[in-house]
């Protein structure tokens, strides 16, 4: 198992609730892990200053920071090709981000995405996208939403956390309010954190190699 130390974690929100498992059943000893809020993709400018904010604090505590965010999370609407990477490049060489395109990239390859479609169209999600939906979502109104949503035959939420079996057991009233809301089915899909542990320890070998 690969050893974190030195090391610090900074990440996306909607991965708190997958980080903080890795954390805590000893796959991922960081030295700090920082979260941005959730879903700031819609909101460029407070993502900027929130991840900003995060990878100062985390150069402060250690000497490498691996960043968990995708490629296109972040695009600046002046300079459309001033995307992730170019934001964290302008901090310095000591960042790393994952090779991932999003948060779901993260959590399944595009093989396993594949198999679990079989063939139909899903508008995939993880836990922290449901879990802070309404703050996501909060300035789609119902249009957007109804062009956004039906042209998919389901939601798949990847689940490694059994963050959806405890929302249909506490509040599954909340489960059914999304799906009406998306006009499309609903569904968990089990998965594992192996592939996020992987791609967070691919960029620490090739940091030391």
């Amino acid at each position: 198992m690969a050893s974190f130390k030195g090391t610090a974690i900074v990440a996306c929100g909607t991965l708190r609730r997958e980080i903080t498992a890795l954390a805590r059943d000893g796959a991922l000893d960081a030295d700090k892990i920082l979260f941005t809020a959730p879903g700031l993709h819609e909101w460029p400018e407070t993502l900027e200053q929130q991840l900003s904010k995060r990878l100062r604090t985390a150069r402060e505590s250690s000497s490498r920071v691996i960043v968990a965010y995708g490629e296109k999370c972040y695009i600046d609407v002046a300079e459309p090709t001033r995307d992730t990477n170019a934001l964290i490049r302008e901090h310095g060489p000591e960042f790393r981000r994952v090779q991932a395109k999003q948060c779901v990239d993260m959590i399944a390859s595009r093989d396993e995405l594949a198999s679990i479609a079989d063939g139909g169209k899903v508008y995939w999600l993880t836990p922290g996208w449901i879990e802070n939906w309404s703050y996501i979502f909060k300035d789609w109104d119902s249009a957007k939403a109804n062009e956004t949503f039906p042209a998919y035959d389901r939601a798949v939420v990847l689940d490694a956390v059994g963050c959806f079996d405890e929302l249909a057991t506490t509040d599954p009233e909340r489960i059914l309010e999304i799906a009406d809301w998306m006009k499309i089915p609903l569904e968990p899909h089990p998965v594992t954190l192996d592939r996020l542990t992987s791609l967070l320890a691919a960029e620490l070998v090739d940091e030391e190699s």
